[in-house]
């Protein structure tokens, strides 16, 4: 870099000349009594921005505005909104008109909507987009009136209003709360990342320990499962391992910072961090505390692993590491030259210690990096820069949680699993074509 002299000094009334902009440039007023000094980079930087400000909003000659224009466009006073003044305060916020991110509606589905996962920023899902899965629809339950009976293995029998659970000592956690068996079946090559993942959502929820309750009502002592029974159409039922209430289980009434919403169980659920979506039952009105499972419907004919061999696995509840690439995605289309490749991923078992990326379909991998905070049994987002050459190529990623476990493909899926249904965690790719467009990677399970 030139240094700067004595004799480089500009005269009275010189112009500037433009320098290369690492350089130092000399700015020197037309008044001669005025010392020379140095202009840096960041001074010329903010005084054209000054400049460029002043000529907006109108505070300079008509001439002077006109001889920036070529350098900064002039706002439309159409659309000026410093003009004019904006709207008032309002009782309920809302997203902007220019939001249109909505959740999905599933074809074929009426009690499902899902998550539109390549629309949202960060970690946290918005309540209003969060995953709906309900088996009769949505009931309205007036909270004044709402009862939780605990009964069967306990010395007190209880019934607790919305205003006794929210008077004992609270708990919040964020937590990713995913169905098990929502995987599509056979996803053509125009599939967006939102449907590979439909039923999943992450949100912070606010309610009291389950343990907690249990302790008041005084369990005997060989009580070993509980019976979660919700106040829905079809009264859903699930089994639940006295172990999990201990642990993590709570009665959630509050999500994202307010109420619970009606498609997520207002007033209150059972909350099992981690675990398949259909052991959080909603609207809980009855917990049985007994010393066996009840084998419900839900659990018998439903909510099942399939082996392959005519046998099934019962009680698979824990939800495994799983990741899913949101960008690119289709139906994107990418230029060469810098790509940030984005995505989540996620862990019943724990924190998510490590994700992949491989830009090269699987014949090399890369550690992404995990955006803090990473969370226990909550959404990780990671990343990896990507120069694309334009070379057409498949990205995929893969997971790794903190006791080890790694996402399988789905050739290993099959072979560990046997058959589809339900916890489907394998890899998912995306391929990138010659001209940039990018669809999801069609995989077949007969030929895994």
């Amino acid at each position: 870099m030139k240094k700067y002299s004595k004799a480089d000094e500009p005269h009275a009334g010189d112009q500037v000349e433009s320098k290369d902009i690492g350089e130092s440039a000399t700015y020197r007023s037309s008044s001669a009594s005025e010392n020379a000094r140095t202009l840096t980079r960041r001074t010329a930087i903010a005084r054209a921005a000054q400049i460029g400000g002043i000529a907006i909003l109108g505070n300079v000659s008509d001439a002077t505005a006109q001889t920036h224009s070529e350098v900064l466009p002039l706002v439309d006073k159409l659309t000026d909104t410093s003009k004019t003044l904006g709207t008032p305060g309002t009782v309920l916020g809302s997203r902007s008109s220019h939001a249109k991110v909505r959740r999905f509606l599933r074809s074929g589905r009426p009690w499902t909507s899902g998550t539109p996962h390549e629309e949202l920023l960060g970690t946290l899902t918005p309540a209003d987009l969060h995953f709906e899965r309900h088996h009769a629809g949505v009931p309205q339950i007036d909270p004044s009136e709402y009862a939780l009976l605990i009964h069967g293995m306990v010395e007190r029998p209880t019934v607790f209003s919305l205003s006794d659970l929210q008077r004992h000592q609270s708990v919040t956690a964020v937590h990713f709360l995913e169905c098990s068996g929502h995987y599509p079946g056979n996803p053509p090559a125009e599939t967006r990342p939102s449907r590979i993942a439909p039923l999943l959502s992450n949100s912070e929820w606010t309610g009291v320990p389950l343990r907690t309750l249990l302790e008041e009502v005084g369990m005997h002592a060989d009580a070993r499962w509980l019976l979660a029974e919700g106040q829905d159409g079809s009264k859903l039922t699930r089994s639940i391992p006295i172990e999990k209430a201990w642990d993590d289980a709570m009665i959630a009434y509050g999500q994202n910072g307010e109420s619970l919403r009606p498609e997520q169980g207002y007033p209150a659920r059972l909350f099992n961090p981690g675990w398949e979506g259909n052991t959080c039952v909603k609207w809980l009105r009855r917990i049985e505390v007994t010393d066996r499972p009840v084998m419900s419907r839900e659990e018998t004919s439903r909510y099942t692993d399939a082996t392959g061999s005519g046998e099934f696995r019962q009680f698979s509840f824990v939800m495994h590491a799983r990741s899913l690439i949101t960008h690119p995605g289709y139906p994107e289309k990418i230029k060469p030259g810098f790509v940030d490749i984005q995505g989540i991923a996620w862990s019943g078992r724990g924190r998510i210690s490590k994700v992949e990326v491989t830009i090269d379909d699987g014949r090399t991998w890369q550690v992404a990096q995990l955006q803090m905070p990473v969370l226990s049994k909550a959404f990780t987002r990671f990343q990896l820069p990507w120069q694309w050459d334009g070379t057409p190529t498949t990205i995929w990623s893969r997971a790794t949680d903190e006791t080890g476990y790694v996402q399988p493909t789905m050739t290993e899926f099959k072979r560990s699993r046997g058959a589809m249904g339900y916890h489907e965690n394998f890899t998912i790719g995306w391929t990138i074509k010659p001209d940039g467009n990018v669809v999801f990677r069609v995989q077949d399970w007969d030929a895994a």
